[in-house]
């Protein structure tokens, strides 16, 4: 804490050896000695002179200190050495979270930059003063943190009934005097009078006022350190973690980078004195039970009873019953974390159960209560510990996962206050494990997954100010699961409008521009796009560039480092490489630290507003189901349910601008009508989330068809309860001559007629896929709505990366997924054709008899019916979707957005934010290659695979000389494959595949350009980026373009 930020404590013995060269330089200057062997004597013999000479050499000579494993260019920082005793380096708290460093034995190498150049770079643009903000997100790297945290909670929190409450003061003066002798408590409400600034219209200067401000004794004294300019009301509250980074944000903001630096020391101070005076000490005492425990536990028990009586009775299957156990546990451990929080707080009315939803929402709400005496609330609270740690150690510790990722039907009740007996320790071996074994496994994944994303992007710089395009991506908020995990101010903050933005008035509806095209839209800009119901916006992005070599300023738009439009000769491919697989490594880590606690969140089975609004129906189809009443079904009592796949709601404002929307599964119990004003928190619709229901949507009998038990179906009775259920055999299982038969259920009229669809005049058939379990008889009657069949449904991935990370890369190697979703490529009517032995064909049929067919394996489930009715787009078969297909059946733009969408889903579900610039900045280098359909005039050959600059430069020459350009299409490559496409072959062959891609090169008389970093790395030239690139740029004039090899 004695140093300042851009300085660093080198031991002198280590010092002296570093600099070893120069200080014989020093000594043969000075005449102290004759030769370099007798200054090495005279070093050996460490002279009183030697310290002398070390100090002036040291003295603001730039040193790079790096943290192993570097995984991205903050591990690497320049600072002034400040000569200490001692063995170890001395680092300033504020800048280990940039080096992920902790003060437990961390290892870090000292380098010195030799030339003036070097020298001059380590200090304009590595020293560490100049590098607080993140490059991967934008958030402040020098917020105070851990005990400085603490420190300034402490000191800003409020008290009732402290000592001197209720005092008056007319300065900070008087507090201060107040303070040291004891007559006001730090906690204590008090009111301060305070300097304001008005701003005048009518004088040039702002008027000064004074204002009494309600606040407390700590926030007053703090208020000292502020920055002139900011107003009292940030400090104000009770400062978190949160909050305190965000303060330091908008002071960067506001007064510029060096008043933010002194800013940042002096909260550190504060945090550190504070934090010592508070004498904050975890001790027995605070680790409190929650006393709503045991009747929690007793409660889920009589619940997970019920749901094995209802197993024992072949109400249910056994997929369902440990499916809703699992549900039951979840729920419990939920209540159970409020249950800790109301107990940790003090029973505080805020924290009562139903009153708080998630962690987020607590650490956001201000606070105006007594300080609580409980340390491990305290650092909860602030935000310096994390909740989940605590709820284990307080509450109980949940459901545990297997080796395999299934989660444990057995939640471990106790916590580790209380201790665990064997069984239950033996339960939790399993995660911890697998933890420990991921940690070695992963970690190799995700370092191998940053090499292949820096070989794709290494060549990705900013080239230009502007391209002048005017194309760009449509971005909206990022919504899963209908919880918005990214707004969409954050998304486009820093990036430039492609094209104006144009709001409709709400009398008139005359649409008025309010955002310009070329607009850089800054702080100032994304705060008024909420208030002007803005719900998307076309931005400029590295997909849509039109540079030949690189990027253009201007379609990257914030460097978020500097918080300015980004440099020429910037790096960003580089940047976007070490973000991404920065993060990706870190979320490996977590997994080991989480100990195989199973992370799942109740499934969702219900929809609810979150705002007043018109519901508005959009591809919804209902039909009634009727309700028994005493044992009769009464026309009556009925329910609405969903028999459409791709239904919404949306939930409209006054103005009619979309403010939500909700997927409705198929199945859903709707309690609304189209175009009924809803009120916040109003119940839209539910459904059980373990099922899929197939529902008739015509009354009369059932007819089985090709259902013969033991051949496509099975008898199968449970050994726990003697009920047996009628099961649909999977046709890989069935006898050979069974292949071709096709279980399904027929409606039927009272004289066994086929009962026909009236829109398509289709009969009503529903095809029964494989593990279906048959609700009905043969014969039976049924009505409008019943559940004639259900299909048990898998539990939801537990959410930890083990599922993520191979998703990522499976991503970015543009893999198609093993059973991709089946899309509609046209509207029209399904129908069946002939079956093979282990697909079906399903056939849509447009209105012109135009057919599209699709072969889909028996095994899988298909949504629709014959005589149905789709839309184009909509899903036949569930699964992920196939990137390949998205960017054939529709745009480059959809691809990018597709996997911009996905992939930001995997890191926000895990809490890590990553702009999405960076992804944006791969998957262009993923799409810069094309296939030639024809190839007109130019020198290509058909299904030649063709870089896209080398083919619009082609076709460029080919159109001036009035010649036909060549057409193609767009081709998306995975990393590892566009690293070997790209045109430098002294970089492929460096990457994998050596000797085919240089034989290749030599049979075709290649040339290396060197455009690249990769390449002038290799044969050791300045890089073409940064300063290196006005380097390559005058010598390009100079000598002519390129240098061939």
């Amino acid at each position: 804490p004695s140093l300042e930020l851009h300085q660093c404590g080198l031991p002198k013995e280590m010092a002296l050896e570093l600099f070893k060269p120069f200080v014989l330089g020093h000594l043969e200057r000075r005449g102290l000695t004759a030769s370099i062997k007798d200054a090495k004597l005279l070093v050996e013999q460490r002279i009183p002179e030697i310290w002398d000479i070390l100090e002036e050499v040291v003295q603001e000579y730039p040193i790079l200190l790096n943290r192993v494993p570097t995984l991205y260019r903050l591990s690497i920082q320049a600072f002034e050495p400040v000569l200490v005793e001692g063995k170890a380096i001395q680092l300033h708290p504020l800048v280990c979270k940039a080096f992920n460093a902790n003060f437990d034995g961390d290892h870090m190498a000292v380098h010195i930059p030799l030339s003036l150049e070097a020298q001059l770079e380590a200090r304009v643009l590595m020293m560490s003063s100049n590098n607080i903000f993140s490059p991967v997100n934008g958030m402040p790297l020098i917020a105070p943190s851990e005990e400085m945290v603490l420190g300034l909670y402490f000191m800003t929190h409020s008290c009732d009934g402290a000592r001197g409450e209720g005092m008056v003061f007319a300065n900070i003066n008087e507090v201060h005097r107040a303070y040291g002798n004891n007559v006001v408590d730090l906690h204590a409400l008090v009111e301060v009078r305070f300097l304001k600034f008005i701003p005048s219209k009518s004088r040039k200067k702002a008027v000064q006022t004074h204002e009494r401000v309600k606040t407390t004794v700590g926030r007053a004294l703090l208020s000292q350190v502020l920055p002139a300019g900011l107003p009292f009301e940030l400090v104000n509250r009770c400062l978190t973690e949160k909050s305190i980074t965000q303060l330091i944000k908008l002071c960067y903001h506001h007064v510029g980078l060096n008043e933010t630096l002194i800013f940042a020391e002096k909260l550190m101070s504060y945090g550190f004195t504070y934090a010592t005076r508070a004498g904050i000490t975890l001790g027995i005492e605070d680790i409190v039970i929650p006393t709503q425990k045991p009747s929690l536990i007793d409660d889920a028990k009589v619940l997970v009873e019920e749901v094995q009586k209802q197993y024992r009775a072949g109400m249910i299957s056994n997929g369902q019953r440990y499916n809703q156990i699992i549900d039951i546990w979840t729920t419990v451990n939920h209540k159970m974390t409020q249950a800790v929080l109301a107990q940790l707080s003090g029973n505080d009315p805020q924290y009562t159960a139903s009153a708080i939803e998630s962690e987020d929402e607590l650490l956001d709400t201000e606070r105006e209560t007594s300080v609580p005496g409980n340390a491990l609330y305290m650092m909860m609270d602030a935000g310096v510990r994390s909740l989940i740690p605590i709820h284990q150690l307080v509450g109980m510790r949940g459901l545990m996962t297997k080796h395999d990722g299934s989660i444990i039907e057995r939640p471990i009740t106790a916590n580790f206050c209380e201790g665990l007996d064997t069984h239950e320790y033996f339960l939790s071996t399993h995660g911890t494990r697998k933890g420990l074994a991921e940690l070695a496994m992963k970690t190799a994944n995700a370092g191998y997954l940053t090499r292949r994303l820096v070989d794709v992007a290494q060549d990705v710089i900013i080239v230009e100010p502007d391209c002048g395009t005017i194309q760009g991506l449509t971005l909206t908020a990022l919504i899963k699961d209908e919880q918005v995990l990214e707004s969409l101010s954050n998304r486009v903050l820093g990036r430039v409008v492609a094209e104006d933005v144009f709001i409709s008035k709400p009398k008139t509806k005359k649409r008025k521009p309010v955002i310009k095209a070329a607009t850089l839209l800054d702080e100032t800009w994304v705060e008024h796009l909420e208030d002007l119901g803005i719900d998307h916006i076309k931005i400029r992005s590295p997909i849509t560039c039109q540079s030949e070599e690189g990027i253009c300023a201007m379609c990257y738009g914030h460097d978020l480092a500097r918080e300015h439009l980004v440099d020429i000769g910037e790096a960003i491919g580089v940047i976007a490489a070490q973000s991404i697989g920065e993060l990706g490594t870190q979320l490996t880590m977590r997994t080991l630290h989480r100990g195989g606690v199973a992370k799942r969140t109740v499934v969702a089975n219900y929809i609810e507003s979150n705002s007043t609004g018109i519901v508005d129906f959009h591809d919804i189809r209902l039909i009634r189901r009727q309700i028994k009443k005493r044992g009769r079904l009464s026309r009556k009592n009925f329910q609405l349910v969903t028999v459409s796949h791709n239904g919404e709601f949306r939930i409209l404002d006054d103005s009619g601008i979309e403010r939500e929307r909700y997927k409705v599964p198929y199945g859903a119990i709707v309690s609304v009508k189209d175009g009924d004003l809803l009120h916040a928190g109003q119940h839209l619709a539910s459904w059980e989330p373990h099922i899929y229901p197939i529902i008739t949507e015509a009354a009369g009998y059932v007819r089985f068809v090709d259902i013969r038990e033991g051949i496509t179906v099975n008898r199968e009775e449970d050994k726990n309860t003697g009920l047996s259920t009628t099961v649909v055999k999977d046709p890989r299982q069935r006898p050979a001559h069974a292949k071709n038969l096709r279980p399904k259920i027929k409606i039927v009229d009272k004289r066994n007629n086929e009962l026909i669809f009236t829109d398509s005049e289709q009969p009503v058939v529903y095809i029964l896929p494989p593990h279906a379990i048959i609700n009905v008889e043969d014969g039976a009657r049924v009505s409008s709505g019943d559940i004639i069949a259900i299909l048990p449904q898998d539990s939801p991935d537990i959410r930890d990366m083990t599922g993520g990370l191979p998703r990522v890369i499976d991503l970015f190697e543009a893999r198609v997924p093993k059973e991709p979703a089946v899309l509609t490529l046209r509207a029209g009517t399904v129908s069946f054709g002939k079956e093979t032995k282990t697909k079906h064909r399903c056939i849509i049929t447009d209105e012109d008899g135009q057919m599209d067919e699709f072969s889909i394996p028996k095994w899988r489930h298909i949504n629709v019916s014959a005589g149905q009715q789709v839309k184009v787009g909509e899903i036949i078969v569930d699964g992920y979707q196939n990137p390949h297909d998205i960017l054939r059946l529709e745009s480059i733009n959809s691809v990018a957005k597709y996997l911009v969408n996905a992939m930001q889903e995997i890191y926000m579900t895990h809490g890590v934010k990553i702009n999405d610039k960076h992804f944006e900045v791969i998957i262009r280098q993923m799409l810069r290659t094309a296939t030639i359909v024809a190839p007109g005039d130019t020198p290509f050959l058909c299904d030649e695979v063709v870089l896209l600059p080398r083919l619009s430069e082609t076709n460029q020459k080919v159109a001036e000389q009035d010649g036909k350009p060549a057409t193609w299409k767009p081709n998306l490559l995975g990393i590892t494959k566009a690293s070997l496409a790209t045109e430098s072959f002294i970089s492929a062959a460096s990457f994998m595949d050596t000797a085919r891609v240089l034989l290749a090169s030599a049979v075709s008389s290649k040339y290396d350009e060197l455009r690249g970093i990769k390449e002038n790395v290799i044969i050791g030239r300045l890089i073409p980026a940064g300063t290196g690139l006005h380097h390559h740029k005058n010598k390009q004039r100079s000598k002519g373009k390129g240098a061939r090899v």
